[in-house]
């Protein structure tokens, strides 16, 4: 499958939005390190989908450039380690809102982010073929294409 950019905007919300999530509450609970009841954890995932907006749009421009249009899977993982690397920079130097900078352990951001990408990496390539075959042939598609 060739992903659109509507495609691939519609998958990341609903990825980031149940298994994101899903995969996060280990960590709200306590139970994977960290602080126990810090709704940090839900933000970070928001902030992979706010940014993965626009990370998307030069996925979808450099997949064009390619010579066979497509977007392996080791370009999905560079693209997961760049974004992790980027939101890391973002909260280290800027901060952002609902993560407490004094609050932030690296260890814990690596293991959750890691966690949540490897689940959703997972989860597009075999939970979604196999669940959600039209979605794969629809360009990731959930809204517009189905007939």
């Amino acid at each position: 499958m060739t992903p659109t950019l509507f495609g691939r905007w519609q998958t990341r919300i609903f990825l980031l939005a149940t298994i994101g999530v899903i995969f996060s509450l280990p960590f709200y609970f306590g139970f994977l390190g960290g602080h126990e009841g810090d709704l940090s954890y839900f933000f970070v995932v928001i902030y992979v989908a706010i940014f993965g907006f626009f990370w998307d749009i030069l996925y979808d421009y450099l997949q064009k450039i390619l010579w066979d249009h497509d977007w392996p899977g080791v370009l999905q993982f560079l693209a997961g380690v760049l974004e992790g690397f980027f939101l890391f920079l973002v909260i280290i130097l800027i901060g952002l809102p609902g993560i407490k900078s004094y609050q932030f352990d690296l260890f814990v951001f690596i293991k959750h982010y890691s966690l949540v990408w490897l689940a959703i990496y997972l989860s597009s390539w075999i939970i979604m073929r196999l669940l959600f075959p039209r979605w794969r042939f629809c360009g990731g598609e959930w809204l517009g294409k189905w007939t």
